[in-house]
């Protein structure tokens, strides 16, 4: 019996040996080579992490990005759609409606009226006490139609080889139109009244030339004789104003 209990200790005994022997050796080989286990799990960490629903996602996040963009394009270019049908609305608005208002007046103006010339006209020129030195041009019309008178006469005393200066003060804001019977006035400064004029001398002619409305005499007739009542003396200094619509605004300068 002594027997047998040593041979089942000693077989207990080998078998601990045993055991224990391959526990280490486990633990051995364990601790030696642990990188392959890391660079597996990283790997199957990896490859886990970029599952296919994953991809597919991020396939489709593109996929709609870019309907997005298109869609963006497209809704800009509605915008721009709109705003070109905006401008040409703008575009098709006449200009001429303003311009062509002018024009229709100033063409009723013109059926209405006509230039003044020596043909629908009478001139007379008489002296005034003031100012100083100064004649009154007047001119009635004597037509069947208001007439214009533009801008200002042009005179010639004697033998004269220019038109005379102009008092540009004296403008109006709109053309002097004289209605049948009525007059218009220009005034004339013919010399300066210090003496400070050159080259003066005296005559008894005088001729009167119109201007149209392009401010020339072309088209108006040739100059008109206006008689004088007496010898008058003109100089350098010889100025006339603008037509006026009354004999007080004419003799202001």
């Amino acid at each position: 019996m002594r027997t047998l209990n040593f041979r089942r200790a000693t077989r207990s005994s080998a078998l601990g040996t045993v055991a224990l022997i391959a526990a280490l050796s486990l633990t051995a080989c364990q601790g030696d080579d642990p990188e392959p286990f890391d660079d597996h799990a990283s790997a199957s960490a990896g490859s886990s992490s970029r599952t296919p629903a994953e991809s597919s996602g991020a396939s489709g996040d593109k996929g709609t990005a870019a309907p997005a963009t298109d869609q963006g394009k497209d809704s800009a270019g509605s915008s721009t759609g709109s705003g070109s049908g905006s401008g040409g609305g703008t575009s098709t608005a006449k200009p001429k409606d303003s311009s062509g208002a002018g024009g229709d007046s100033g063409n009723s103006g013109d059926a209405a009226t006509e230039t003044c010339t020596g043909a629908n006209t009478k001139l007379s020129i008489t002296e005034v006490q003031r100012p100083a030195n100064h004649m009154l041009l007047t001119m009635t019309n004597t037509g069947s139609k208001a007439c214009n008178a533009y801008y200002y006469p042009y005179l010639q005393f004697g033998e004269a080889q220019s038109v005379p200066k102009t008092f540009d003060e004296s403008k109006p804001q709109a053309v002097a139109t004289i209605n049948p019977g009525e007059s218009a006035y220009t005034a004339v400064m013919t010399s300066s009244a210090d003496g400070s004029g050159s080259n003066g001398y005296s005559t008894k002619d005088l001729k009167v030339s119109f201007q149209n409305r392009d401010g020339n005499s072309d088209g108006t007739g040739s100059s008109v004789s206006v008689p004088l009542s007496k010898s008058t003396y003109v100089d350098s200094s010889l100025t006339v104003t603008y037509w006026q619509m009354s004999m007080d605004e004419a003799l202001q300068y």
